[in-house]
């Protein structure tokens, strides 16, 4: 995919720095087929070792897919992924969770929650963009993007979401990169009620993904390859119907630690602020004149 742009969306369908955070349950690796399926041209998956890795590739006929078995209210979800290399711009390669309504297999409903991780492809030495996205009752416009401080092509680096009743975290291996909040309070909705499952794609995205589509797919390139492996679900598996965990304040994620960051969490957000951040909807000022009420809590600003 030559200058390709590939979106790694994690939809999920997140208060104060003194409360003691707690980092995350380190993640159990997997085999794909234990939490995941495939949704969508199969053939364009390979398995390795046992189905441990698996590969999803994209030329000029069709992308790939999966999605996860169950559907989740709440928990904890990773994924170990290596990006396309080279020139991978126009592709999007999508890690996310979001709400499977009755009788429907995506959240296209009006009320539709949602938490992405987006990997955007870029010309050869040109940099890889991550954009994250929010969406809480059917509304979204809630993007932020980063580069990273590595090469996400060259080695696995983990991507993954602590989901609680009290905040979204959004993390790249170790560090917080984002953090949403519950701000009910405020006004804003918080996904709690609807079961999500998680969906990962690669597939071509060029009319936006790159530079707002003036960059192209070089299908020339082809096929283009993104690595997965880990495939962790720490979640409460709810059916569609649920609209509520049956175990609600029992789970680790759901105790005091995780209720918010620690000191050290809050740092590495900031530094990801200050060094890498090269958008942020809270202080787009043409987009939205008026702050949107999450933000100064979320600590965008």
């Amino acid at each position: 995919m030559a200058s390709h742009m590939w979106v790694l969306s994690l939809s999920l369908l997140l208060m104060a720095c003194g409360a003691m955070g707690g980092a995350p349950r380190k993640p159990i690796s997997v085999s794909f087929g234990r939490n995941y399926v495939p949704t969508w041209a199969f053939d364009h998956i390979k398995y390795f070792n046992g189905g441990s890795e698996i590969q999803l590739s994209l030329d000029k006929y069709t992308g790939t897919g999966f999605q996860s078995k169950g559907s989740y209210l709440f928990g904890h979800f990773s994924m170990q992924i290596k990006m396309v290399p080279g020139d991978s711009a126009g592709t999007v390669t999508a890690f996310y969770n979001h709400i499977e309504s009755f009788c429907q297999l995506s959240s296209q409903n009006s009320e539709h929650d949602e938490i992405d991780f987006e990997f955007l492809g870029n010309r050869t030495a040109q940099p890889y963009i991550l954009q994250t996205n929010v969406f809480t009752g059917g509304t979204g416009n809630r993007e932020q993007r980063i580069y990273l401080w590595f090469d996400p092509t060259k080695e696995y680096h983990s991507y993954s979401v602590l989901w609680n009743l009290y905040q979204i975290v959004f993390f790249v291996d170790d560090v917080p990169i984002r953090v949403f909040k519950n701000s009910k309070d405020l006004g804003v909705r918080f996904p709690f009620d609807q079961p999500m499952k998680i969906y990962s794609s690669l597939w071509n995205a060029d009319d936006w993904a790159t530079r707002g589509g003036l960059e192209k797919t070089d299908w020339a390139k082809a096929p283009f390859v993104a690595s997965y492996r880990g495939f962790h679900i720490d979640g409460c598996e709810a059916s569609v119907q649920a609209k509520f965990c049956a175990t609600q304040g029992k789970r680790w994620w759901d105790q005091k630690e995780f209720q918010d960051l620690d000191a050290l969490q809050y740092r590495r957000l900031r530094w990801v602020r200050q060094k890498y951040t090269i958008y942020n909807y809270c202080t787009d000022r043409v987009r939205f004149p008026t702050l949107p009420p999450e933000c100064k809590r979320d600590r965008d600003i």
